[in-house]
């Protein structure tokens, strides 16, 4: 920090829009839909001008609206500017959070722009002598500028910032700062609707402003300019004195803090932590506190203490023997892991009273690779570890195993946060512990206390790792307790990560000549779809190209326009789509073709590099992703294979039965989302139509039309399928409206037809969004919390985002926890029954299973019975299957 008081103020609204049109809309927004391409560019712009510029005190000024005194004066002041984006809304009031976060003040005042707050916090600087740096977007901010005084002014966006001193400005305008304004009312200034002299520019105005010295001069001897300049001078007389009086930025404001007040306060990380996680804004998190690595330390965030202990060799037992108590000691692990398996290179040890130990695993003696054999399948010896898939993976590489398991910090974490983007150990142990993750500075260091500096061997990371997950452990579990989950911790998603370790070490066979004959084809499909669209259009262009498909759609084929972005027309495929359905252009089908294509091609290519040694493939599941208590699939992503399209099921050929197994078993979960919603909300009607075993879809339609269900025709069961489907998912009159293909009155009078038929279902959906709203959040039959503070936000996007999110979280967390809970079960039968058949794959709602010779009806017997059982409700759960010799042939 710099000795001498240096002021940093910002006009927040000009910068705010600056980092707007700078970064494109459609690229920055939250899973509520939230846009934040304002907050993400005026954000990442404060971090770089807090570290260059390094100011003692800070300020970001903000208007309150567009009505102030300058509209009194003149009510057509900036009345030619274009309604603010709806995109933009909300923005602000989320730059004023994290400039809370971040200890940075900042002000508003009615009948005020923000740039008269700026000018005052200036003036108030520039008295007591101090360095004065402007943040502006706004060229009359120039008039501000002297010695002390610099205005930041946007080059490009808000990452370039030129600096406009006295010399600069004079430079570029002819004129010094003083004189910009009067410059100004004589040219003009069209963003603020300000009419200046026609066929007067910058040129001829600063000529005039060195010749008569000042505007008032100017304006006393306006009968003595020549030409058509004169005249028009004198015919714009009143426009430009109208204008200087505009133009003048105020600095005499009585201000909420003045220019003392704004002195750096410290970064409450916890804050920044509560608000960039609703943001999302992980890199820009990671960015700030690499600038300010120092952010919130304050008395309550400490470091720990650690006392180590290197083991001798052969007394790691020892250790252990030693340190056997009823909290669970801390276990971290290093070395990698993935596509099934893995290897350790060292295991650290640490318990909440700060001992702590590490052992290189490669190197371990007989006794003690013995003892700690033993330790890690004590289930007496409780443990707690941060992530512990992974690592269970690579103990297993080297037959180790691990029991006493007692908590898994990250699953912990997800519980009681579940829409974070990430559960760092790190940011854990802040929010949590209120400490950082090093080691406590103390006069009593020693030999055997960890000291880190800028490198941390990994040995030494490892145990400090340990000891926070350590403290970490009891911590979460308290919290949880407090929220009625714990059950799900202990009894579900952690039993669950070690079934999921076994399903990834199983991994699922390949059949290569399936996938390399499709490889072959896609390739042959793509270059005809390629050279077909050419011949289309007469040319050869980069079909991956926005900007060439932008010339040839919208230039060279005059096609109509689709939505408007920073980088022209989009071209994204749901616009493309769209465009072929109007225009049926033979371009537009091969682009379309061409895509897909490539699309599938890229499946295959993954594919194949993820084929392990083994001809396995070996994907990874991750449990913290989805909010709603989902399972994703990564390493490659199973789920993103069609489901069901001809091409998807193709690429489903290529999964096949191991050697030694005789084929795959697929169990599939039927319209569970509506069974859990037609269970929670009572409806008597919706209940029958699933127990009376006819085609539900036509049973509803039966209903909603009532005609008898043989009756229903194909259009009705489709409308209502459509019905039955999005109900869960907030789904709106206009959604209803794309998806059949009618007008939006057509589809909102179907939904009331079916809201009169289903009653119940209305009110337990309407139910869901309030008592989320009064609550915060909202659950599962199971306890599954899912939190959502937008629910009460004022930005109407934002509420309606959460409000559907309110409706498809306890239907889709619902189905979630069953079908987690019959994995449990399914694997625990199999095993405790001697079979050799055994789980692989979990995708959405489907099971899919390797069978051995003669299992086949006692596997299907098992896993029907834990699927349909695995909670009980007023609606049968029901589960369809299949069986063949590849994963396609098992299609159901």
């Amino acid at each position: 920090m710099t000795e001498t008081a240096r002021l940093l103020v910002i006009d927040g609204h000009s910068m705010a829009f600056r980092a707007f049109y700078a970064l494109p809309v459609e690229n920055f927004s939250t899973s509520t839909g939230q846009y934040t391409n304002a907050v993400y560019g005026f954000t990442s712009m404060l971090i770089n001008l807090l570290r260059n510029e390094e100011p003692t005190h800070l300020g970001v000024a903000f208007d309150v609206s567009r009505r102030t005194f300058r509209t009194d004066i003149y009510e057509d002041y900036k009345g030619t500017r274009a309604k603010t984006p709806e995109e933009f809304s909300g923005q602000i009031g989320l730059i004023k959070q994290v400039l809370d976060a971040m200890g940075i003040a900042h002000a508003e005042l009615e009948g005020f722009e923000g740039d008269d707050i700026v000018a005052t916090w200036s003036a108030q600087a520039d008295a007591k002598g101090w360095e004065n740096l402007i943040v502006s977007g706004d060229r009359d901010s120039f008039q501000l500028v002297d010695d002390n005084t610099t205005v930041l002014y946007p080059k490009k966006g808000v990452s370039e910032l030129s600096r406009m001193t006295p010399e600069a400005v004079e430079a570029k305008y002819g004129v010094s700062p003083t004189h910009y304004p009067e410059l100004a009312a004589l040219v003009g200034d069209t963003s603020d609707n300000l009419t200046g002299v026609p066929g007067v520019g910058p040129k001829t105005a600063a000529k005039w402003l060195a010749k008569y010295g000042d505007l008032a001069n100017l304006l006393d001897h306006a009968d003595e300019i020549k030409g058509k300049v004169g005249d028009s001078l004198r015919a714009h007389l009143d426009d430009v004195k109208r204008n200087r009086e505009l133009n003048r930025e105020l600095t005499d404001l009585k201000l909420p803090v003045d220019v003392e007040g704004l002195a750096r306060a410290e970064i409450n990380r916890e804050a920044v932590h509560e608000v960039f996680d609703v943001l999302q804004f992980r890199t820009l998190r990671d960015r700030l506190f690499s600038v300010f690595p120092e952010a919130g330390e304050t008395k309550g965030e400490e470091g720990f203490e650690l006392e180590v202990t290197r083991p001798e060799p052969g007394r790691l037992g020892d250790w252990f023997a030693a340190h056997r108590s009823d909290d669970p000691i801390g276990v971290e692990a290093t070395g990698h892991w993935g596509a099934g398996t893995g290897d350790i290179d060292t295991l650290a040890f640490a318990t909440t009273s700060d001992d702590a130990a590490c052992v290189d695993v490669p190197e371990l003696t007989p006794d003690d690779e013995k003892a700690l054999a033993a330790w890690l399948t004590d289930p007496q010896a409780t443990k707690a570890m941060h992530g512990a898939k992974g690592p269970l993976l690579a103990l297993w590489a080297r037959q180790l195993d691990l029991a006493g398991l007692d908590s898994d910090t990250q699953l912990a974490a997800y519980l009681l946060r579940p829409d974070q983007r990430s559960y760092d150990l790190d940011d854990l142990a802040l929010r949590h512990l209120g400490r950082e993750l090093r080691v406590q500075d103390s006069e009593q260091v020693n030999q055997e206390t960890l000291d880190f500096g800028s490198e941390r061997q990994p040995a030494e990371t490892a145990m400090l790792r340990a000891r926070a997950i350590a403290e970490l452990a009891g911590v979460l579990d308290g919290e949880l307790d407090d929220t009625s989950q714990r059950g799900l911790l202990h009894s579900l998603e952690m039993p669950l990560e070690r079934v999921l370790a076994r399903m990834e070490q199983r991994g699922v066979a390949i059949d290569m000549d399936v996938l390399d004959q499709l490889r072959s084809e896609y390739d042959a499909r793509v270059q005809a779809a390629e050279q077909a669209a050419f011949a289309a259009i007469g040319t050869q262009i980069n079909l991956g190209s926005p900007k060439q498909l932008q010339a040839v759609l919208f230039d060279q084929l005059d096609m109509p326009k689709t939505k408007r972005t920073k980088s022209g027309y989009t071209t994204d495929a749901d616009a493309l789509e769209k465009l072929y359905q109007k225009t049926r252009h033979p371009f537009l089908e091969h682009l379309l073709a061409y895509r897909d294509t490539i699309k599938l091609r890229q499946i295959i290519d993954t594919l194949i590099k993820s084929t392990s040694d083994d001809g396995r493939i070996h994907t990874t599941y991750v449990q913290t992703v989805a909010g709603t208590g989902r399972l994703s699939s990564t390493d490659p992503n199973l789920q993103n294979i069609p489901i069901r399209t001809p091409e998807g099921r193709r690429i489903r050929d290529a999964f096949v039965p191991g050697e030694g197994f005789e084929g795959l078993m697929s169990a599939d979960y039927s319209q569970i989302e509506m069974r859990v919603m037609a269970a929670a909300s009572g409806d008597k009607t919706l209940i029958h139509a699933f127990a009376s075993g006819a085609d539900f879809h036509s049973m509803t339609a039966s209903h909603v039309f009532d005609v008898p269900v043989e009756q229903v025709t194909p259009a009705q069961r489709s409308s209502v399928k459509q019905m039955n489907y999005g109900l869960a998912y907030g789904l709106s009159a206009y959604g209803l409206s794309s998806r059949l293909n009618v007008s939006v009155p057509e589809a909102r009078a179907l939904m009331d037809q079916y809201f009169q038929t289903f009653g119940p279902v209305r009110d337990y959906l309407d139910s869901l969004v309030e008592k989320a709203r009064k609550q915060g959040y909202t659950e599962t039959m199971l306890g599954r919390r899912r939190y959502l503070p937008d629910l009460n936000s004022s930005n109407r996007q934002r509420r309606q985002m959460a409000e559907r999110m309110a409706l498809n979280a306890p239907m889709q967390g619902t189905a979630a926890d069953i079908i987690k809970t019959a994995m449990l079960q399914v694997e625990q039968e199999l095993s405790a029954s001697g079979l050799r058949s055994r789980m692989l794959l979990q995708i959405h709602d489907e099971l899919v299973l390797e069978v051995a010779a003669g299992e086949r009806d006692r596997v299907q017997q098992i896993v029907g019975d834990k699927m349909k059982h695995a909670i009980e409700l007023t609606v049968p759960l029901d589960v369809s299957f299949g069986y063949g010799r590849s994963w396609n042939a098992a299609a159901h």
